[in-house]
């Protein structure tokens, strides 16, 4: 035994004993791109406008980079970077450091960045460079905005 309602396309919704026609003023229909927009204005963004927030990262992609002697990778608010052979050492002209995301430890001016660990750079002007004494370059993988001085 069915106990359901029939409803019939030809006839008007009933909710709450209130006559709602589809399309009409009490029951709209909107486009996607309508919804897309009220949407981001809710979430503050700008999908669906065609407009671009601005962005301190060059890219959101991995990028392989060698770094040789005597030269400094400066990482960009936010970057993150993996160091993947030679010597590495933090680099910051605070006493601020980097943040070792592996570890958990902050790594000040001057400290070894040991190889395969996850870096993140909080803010920018901070980096990483070849250690003092190592005639060998750095490869190492980043993500988003950085500069080799």
């Amino acid at each position: 035994m069915w106990a359901g309602t029939l409803l019939s396309p030809e006839k008007e919704l009933h909710a709450d004993s209130v006559v709602v026609t589809p399309g009409s003023v009490e029951d709209p229909v909107v486009t996607k791109s309508y919804v897309d927009q009220k949407v981001a204005a809710a979430a503050g963004g700008s999908a669906g406008t065609g407009a671009q927030q601005p962005s301190n990262t060059s890219s959101s992609a991995i990028e392989i980079v060698s770094v040789k002697a005597g030269k400094i990778l400066i990482a960009k608010d936010g970057a993150e970077v993996v160091v993947r052979a030679g010597k590495a050492v933090a680099y910051s002209e605070d006493s601020n450091g980097i943040a070792d995301v592996t570890d958990g430890k902050d790594i000040t001016n001057g400290k070894p960045v040991p190889n395969n660990h996850l870096i993140l750079f909080p803010r920018g002007g901070r980096g990483i460079m070849v250690a003092p004494g190592v005639d060998s370059n750095l490869t190492v993988m980043v993500r988003g905005g950085y500069e080799i001085k």
